[in-house]
Order: C-alpha cells, then structure tokens, then sequence
C-alpha cells in the first residue's frame, strides 16, 4: 500500500521507517526541512535503535520525505503522528494536530474518501470533536476517521513497533476495520500472537491512557513499598521477586528506584488527570502515583546525604537521558537530581553515553564529563540515574580509583568490589 505519515518526531519516523520495512509504500509529511533532508539522506533525525538501518536501507526506495502536503494526494492512507504537548494545567494543547489536519484537508479537498488514522495520542473525543472538524476546515469532508494509538516505548520503539503484544484498531465500521488489517497484514503475519483489539474511536483513544496510566501507578507503587522497605532495612528486591511470581501481579515494571520520566508517563498522566478533573472526577490513585514519583530525586539525595556533605564536593552524576536505548531528556530524573545536588552546594559533573549534547544545551551550568571513568575522578559521590549497561560493571571499570560513595537509583550494579556501595536496596 502507499501510506503518508503527518509529523517526523519519534512515532512519526519510526513507524515510517518500519511500514517501508514491512513493503509499504511511505512518504513522510513535515514542516522541517533538516528532518526532511536528513531523512531522504538515509539518517535517522533521532536516535534509536535499529531506526538508522532501515531509514538508510530504504530512504529513495521505498520511504521518502517531503514539506509538500500534496504527497498526500498518492497515497491509500494518511497516519497523523502529531505532537500534542502538555499546557500548564497538563491538559494536552491539539493546536500543532489542528494544524496539521487542516493543511491535510486542504489538500485532500475534492477527493471522495482517504482513511485518516490519527496515531498521536489524545484525550477520548478528539478525533471526532477536533481532528475531524480540522480536516473538515481545510476543505475535505469525507474522510474515514480511525484511531491507531502507539505503544512504542523510546529505545525499544523499532522492535516495540515489529513485535508488538497488541494492535487497536478504532473506527465507526467494519469497513474501516478492514482497511487497518490491510494496512498491518505484513506485520501480523509476522507477529502472530499480537492480539488485534477492534474498538471505537474514544476507546482506542483511553485505552493508551490507560494503559500508561496502570503502568505508571505500578511503577509508583512499587516505589511507595520500596520506600517502606528501606525504612525497615528490607530489600526490596527481594521482596519484588517474590510478588513477580503472582501471575496477577508479573515482574514487569517492578524495579524499585529513581522513578519514571520521558516524554509518555509524564504527560499522558496529566492529561487524563486533567481529562477526568474536567468531568467533575477526581482521580485520586493517579494522583499519588504523580506524587510518589515526583518525590524518589529527593529519597535518592536523602541516602546520598546519609554518608556524604556534598558541599563544594565533585558529585557524578551517571545517567542524563530518561532511560537508556535512547537520547531523549524530557522527564528525566536527572535534572531533578542535579537540581537537588546544586542546592546542596555540590559541584555536579555528568555523563551519559549519548545525551550530554542535549543536556548541555538545557544545563549549560553542569561540567560534563567524556565518560564514567572521567566523571568518577575525584568524585567523592555518585548517582546513577539511568541505567545504561556500561554502568553495570563500575567496579571493573574504576577499581583502581578513589573510593566514592555510589548511590545506584536504578539497582543495576551488581558487582560491588571496589567501591563504597550504598544501593536504593528497597
């Protein structure tokens, strides 16, 4: 099929990338000409895994990139991978998706019928109250409206993408379902076992709320136990392998630490926090899990306190992306952390295999360091705030060094000899 995808950011690309990879046709539709040129240059705008590959492999073939919405007009299907950023009250802001959609009507104005998939995620009514009014603006009335939330998890989202555990389809017919199992045939094919979820418009809509939602609690109340633990001297990853094998309960999301982060948890959140509060319902679970996470920085400081006055002290700080696989920062713990450690009086200098660029532009008051080894030299404490597999074996690595006192906010050093270990063992 020949598909057009509206917006470059993480999803957009990616699932470019992957449809190509799969035989489709794909041109992506943005408004920056560096992602467009970079692109059809065969480079990936953004890094993650897997996605350098495929967009070399096909970009000229197969996946192109174009500023010119008309590209439109030769494609069976338009997927809108737009951003939609939290306002102050966490609500999400649909003017950048309204835009879009307009300037898709605009060229699509005159045509009988195009499957129009919105893929960003947003609050349950807005491909009908919004998108569809958009592209009803922009001068096409006949579009056949679904919802296609994505799950892709940010260093991981080309193989989240290729093996998924489900695909939702929402629409108003079965028709429409029929064009979405169309366009996904290559890929279930592939992934037999992905359960296909034939929903409506504002179903498939909450259920990616939902689902971050759940996850984001676990994580929160993982955290709440662990914190609970600590104060009992219990470790808590004991206590999490034992629950991991009630198959009501599973191991997945239950590493007790520094807490989640990115651009997802964060903003889907709020948004459907702010959603429901705008229906007169308080959702006071949510709520929690915001506050429990909001507050593990500090607890990681705390311990971290317990052995060490930072004051006009070298403190590394080992990790500045949100998770590892990925060079993203929204919503990272490590800015939380080095705040905390700036007020403190310490001198932080940081590390992180891919994302210092990034976190030098946001912090250019942060020394930066060109790898652990570096950043531990002279260090008298350390955080280790993403868990990147090179972090795993430091006492390897810096046996050979002064002593500092190490605080691992995501448990993934093992290996102990050879440095003063203080774990967040909740």
């Amino acid at each position: 099929m020949k598909l057009s995808i509206v917006g470059s950011g993480y999803v957009g690309t990616t699932i470019a990338a992957c449809f190509a990879d799969l035989g489709h046709d794909v041109v992506n539709v943005d408004i920056d000409e560096d992602i467009v040129e970079a692109i059809n240059d065969g480079r990936a705008p953004i890094h993650e895994p897997g996605l350098e590959e495929r967009i070399a492999e096909h970009a000229g073939d197969r996946l192109r990139a174009t500023t010119d919405y008309d590209a439109v007009l030769d494609t069976d299907a338009t997927f809108l991978a737009l951003p939609t950023p939290s306002r102050e009250d966490g609500s999400i802001d649909t003017s950048i998706m309204e835009a879009g959609a307009e300037s898709l009507g605009e060229a699509l104005a005159g045509r009988d019928d195009h499957l129009v998939v919105v893929k960003s995620t947003v609050v349950p009514g807005t491909t009908e109250n919004v998108v569809e009014p958009a592209l009803e603006r922009g001068g096409f009335e006949n579009a056949t409206m679904a919802m296609n939330p994505e799950f892709l998890r940010m260093g991981s989202a080309v193989a989240d993408f290729l093996d998924p555990d489900k695909a939702v389809f929402g629409a108003r017919d079965d028709s429409t379902y029929d064009e979405l199992r169309e366009v996904y045939e290559p890929l279930l094919a592939e992934a037999p076992d992905a359960a296909v979820v034939e929903t409506g418009l504002r179903e498939a809509e909450m259920i990616k709320y939902a689902n971050n939602a759940f996850l984001a609690s676990k994580v929160s109340l993982v955290n709440d136990l662990g914190n609970i633990c600590k104060e009992f001297d219990v470790d808590a990853y004991e206590v999490s392998h034992a629950i991991a094998h009630d198959d009501r309960i599973s191991g997945r999301f239950l590493r007790s630490g520094v807490g989640w982060g990115g651009s997802c948890f964060p903003k889907d959140v709020a948004a459907i926090i702010a959603a429901a509060k705008q229906e007169g319902y308080d959702p006071a679970v949510l709520e929690a899990a915001v506050e429990v996470n909001d507050g593990q920085p500090e607890r990681l400081l705390e311990l971290l306190d317990d052995h060490v006055d930072v004051t006009d002290k070298r403190v590394a700080v080992l990790g500045l992306a949100f998770k590892p696989g990925t060079d993203d920062i929204r919503g990272t713990r490590a800015i939380p952390v080095i705040d905390g450690l700036q007020e403190r009086g310490a001198n932080v200098v940081a590390y992180d295999p891919v994302a210092t660029e990034k976190m030098a532009e946001k912090r250019p008051d942060v020394e930066y360091a060109d790898s652990a080894r570096d950043a531990l030299d002279g260090a008298s404490g350390a955080v280790v705030v993403t868990d990147w597999d090179e972090f795993a074996a430091l006492d390897e690595e810096f046996d050979a060094m002064a002593e500092p006192v190490v605080v691992d906010g995501r448990r993934i050093v093992e290996r102990r000899d050879g440095i003063t270990y203080e774990g967040l063992t909740w």
